[in-house]
């Protein structure tokens, strides 16, 4: 039975994490269909954007610790690695959406912290349980430290302890906290922006997050001012800027929630 599902509404893809009985921990099974979903919807032209969301109370408890425990370093010889797949999500053209329905713990705070934007509901529990097992935080240092401030990472790292989403929310590991009844609504609003967004320019835009951040100051310049010279010849921004000046929708823009498609969502 797969571990996780994957449905489209327009140009919209939902992937599922529906593994509930076990909360959906990162066991090498869900990562190695995770991985598979990425990849083949990394490269469908027509998925605009993709959200990652949950069944169960739970968005993902982390890694799957009695599989680790029971095999040991064996489990990483055939696993997927958690920050390959991590890295997957930032290194897509298409921007993740996280729809945290749900706690988060350990791991599944690097899933989290992989999305783009995230949106979670005003329940959910997170925390970094890790050293409360015998081990640290240390694959999902990797997604999370760049988010936070070495105070908040220290203070939740070292203590284990388990914390709300509206902190999780100051900490900057999910951007922003929902009642369950607006979570749909929430993402709804992000899916329009995103569909009033050029798709070559949120590629870029991904581009640009995720290399400036370890360039130099003068790498930087000259390389944003190449892109951006790039950008400005390609034929999206001048279908953008002239549907601009004509005060019009540019070509790309579709609304949402797409009627045709309410029914599948």
């Amino acid at each position: 039975m797969s571990l996780i599902t994957t449905d489209r509404a327009g140009n919209i893809a939902r992937v599922t994490l529906a593994d509930p009985e076990r909360r959906n921990a990162l066991s090498v099974e869900m990562m190695t269909e995770l991985v598979a979903a990425v990849d083949e919807l990394e490269t469908d032209p027509g998925i605009r954007a993709v959200v990652l969301t949950n069944q169960g109370t739970t968005f993902c408890a982390g890694g799957d610790v009695a599989s680790r425990a029971r095999e040991g370093q064996a489990i990483g010889n055939r696993a997927p690695s958690a920050v390959a797949l991590f890295q997957r999500f930032a290194a897509s053209s298409k921007p993740y959406i996280g729809r945290l329905n749900g706690h988060c713990m350990g791991g599944g705070m690097g899933l989290a912290a992989a999305m783009d934007i995230s949106i979670t509901v005003e329940e959910a529990r997170f925390g970094f349980p890790e050293v409360r097992l015998g081990v640290a935080p240390a694959i999902v240092s990797v997604l999370c430290l760049p988010k936070m401030r070495l105070s908040d990472a220290r203070d939740a790292f070292i203590r284990g302890r388990k914390f709300s989403a509206a902190e999780a929310v100051s900490m900057g590991l999910v951007n922003r906290v929902v009642p369950a009844d607006l979570l749909d609504s929430a993402i709804d609003e992000v899916i329009a922006d995103i569909l009033a967004a050029s798709p070559a320019a949120i590629a870029a835009t991904k581009r640009v997050l995720a290399e400036v951040p370890k360039m130099s100051a003068p790498d930087a310049v000259a390389w944003t001012a190449e892109l951006s010279a790039e950008l400005f010849r390609g034929d999206e921004a001048q279908a953008g800027i002239a549907a601009f000046r004509g005060r019009k929708p540019a070509p790309w823009h579709e609304s949402w929630p797409a009627t045709a498609d309410a029914g599948s969502r």
